[in-house]
C-alpha cells in the first residue's frame, strides 16, 4: 500500500492542508454534521464565556479526516483566542512541552493529534499542566538535580485520536468532554462540496449533479469529498472545458481507481481475494494480508473500516466474511449459510 491512495482518511501533504486551510469553516455555525457534538460545544462554550473561564479539556476521537483539527481551530476563534497545533509523536520527552506550554495566553488552545502516541514520561509531565496548569521543570541530573516550578495561564487541551483504547485512563479521565466523531451521510457531505464549490468559484446550481456524484463516492469523510472536488475541478479544467457535470466526476475518478461506490483498488483486491481465494470466507485477516502482499494492521485500520460501513465485509466469530451485499459486489455466490451470523458483529472484532 505504499502508493497514495485518494481516498484515505489521513492528510496528504502540507500542499493538501494549505488547500484545506482555505475551506476550513472558522465557527459552529459554518461546521455541517456532528450535531450532538456541535451542541455540546456551542452550550460549553457560551457557558465558560459567560464566566470567563477558558474552555474545559476535549478528547475527540474516530477515523481520520472527520474534522477534529478543524473544530480545534473553530474552538479557540469561538473563544478569541490561538490555537497551537502539535501530535504525540513530535513530543517524545516532558521537556519538548515546556516552551509550548509557556507561550500560550489564556485561553488558547493546544491541540495534540495522535495523543494516543504520547510517551508515558509525557503523559506524566502533561497531568499537573491539564489540573493545576503548573509544571515542574528539572534541570540537570543526580546530586545536581534541580526542580523549578512555572505557572501557566489557563488553557485548552485538545486532544485527537483514531485509536481511543489506547488511551490510558488517568489520560482519558482528564477530559472534561469526550465526543466520538462519526461518518457522515450523504447530505453532509453535499453540504460541505457546496460550501467548498462555492469558496472554489465554481457554479453550484451548474454542478449539482457532479457535487451529488462526489458526495456519494467520499467515504463519509470530509477530508475525502474535498479531495475528490479538488481532482475533478482540475480534470475538468484540463480535459473537459471546465464542464462540471458527472460524466466529467465519473471520468476523473476513473483514472483514480475510484468507482461508483467510493472504492478503490486495494477495497476491490481486499473483498475478491476473500470471494475467490477464500469462497467468501470466513478467513482470518492475516491470511488475506499475506495473500495480498500486505501489513494486516494496515488492512484493518485503513481499508476494513469503510468495507464493514459499506455492509460489504463482516467480522465473525471464525474470521471475514463477505456479507451477501459484498458477494454481489464481487460477483460470486455468498456463502453464508444463516443472516443470524452477522448480527452486532459487521463491527465487532
Amino acid at each position: 500500500m505504499a502508493k497514495e491512495r485518494i481516498v484515505q482518511g489521513g492528510s496528504g501533504g502540507a500542499e493538501e492542508e494549505k488547500f484545506n486551510l482555505s475551506l476550513r469553516p472558522q465557527s459552529l455555525d459554518d461546521y455541517v454534521g456532528q450535531p450532538a457534538l456541535v451542541e455540546k460545544l456551542r452550550i460549553t462554550l457560551e457557558a465558560v464565556k459567560q464566566r470567563g473561564e477558558p474552555m474545559e479539556h476535549v478528547l475527540l476521537h474516530g477515523p481520520p479526516g472527520l474534522g477534529k483539527t478543524t473544530l480545534s481551530h473553530i474552538i479557540a476563534n469561538e473563544m478569541g483566542t490561538h490555537a497551537t497545533v502539535t501530535a504525540g509523536p513530535a513530543l517524545t520527552k516532558g521537556g519538548d512541552l515546556v516552551g509550548t506550554l509557556t507561550k500560550l495566553q489564556r485561553g488558547d488552545v493546544l491541540f495534540i493529534d495522535e495523543i494516543h502516541r504520547l510517551p508515558a514520561a509525557v503523559e506524566e509531565f502533561i497531568y499537573p499542566a491539564m489540573e493545576d496548569f503548573k509544571i515542574d521543570f528539572t534541570i540537570d541530573t543526580g546530586m545536581h538535580a534541580k526542580t523549578i516550578p512555572i505557572d501557566l495561564k489557563p488553557f485548552t487541551l485538545i486532544g485527537a485520536t483514531t485509536r481511543a483504547g489506547l488511551l490510558s485512563g488517568p489520560m482519558r479521565s482528564r477530559f472534561g468532554i469526550a465526543h466520538n466523531l462519526e461518518f457522515y451521510n450523504e447530505a453532509d457531505l453535499l453540504s460541505i462540496l457546496r460550501r467548498s464549490a462555492d469558496l472554489l468559484q465554481i457554479d453550484v446550481e451548474r454542478a449539482a449533479d457532479a457535487l451529488h456524484a462526489i458526495a456519494r463516492r467520499s467515504r463519509g469523510t470530509p477530508r475525502i469529498a474535498n479531495r475528490l472536488l479538488r481532482r475533478v475541478r482540475d480534470y475538468a479544467q484540463v480535459k473537459a472545458d471546465n464542464r462540471f457535470d458527472d460524466r466529467v466526476v465519473d471520468a476523473a475518478l476513473k483514472l483514480e481507481g475510484v468507482d461508483d461506490a467510493g472504492l478503490d483498488e486495494i477495497d476491490r483486491k481486499y473483498l475478491k481475494v476473500i470471494g475467490t481465494t477464500y469462497e467468501g470466507g470466513p478467513v482470518g485477516l492475516e491470511a488475506v494480508a499475506a495473500t495480498l502482499g500486505e501489513d494486516a494492521g494496515t488492512l484493518e485500520s485503513m481499508v476494513e473500516p469503510y468495507l464493514l460501513q459499506m455492509g460489504l465485509l463482516a467480522r465473525t466469530r471464525k474470521g471475514r466474511m463477505l456479507t451477501r451485499d459484498g458477494a454481489g459486489y464481487v460477483g460470486v455466490a455468498w456463502a453464508g449459510e444463516d443472516d443470524a451470523l452477522f448480527a452486532g458483529e459487521k463491527s465487532g472484532g
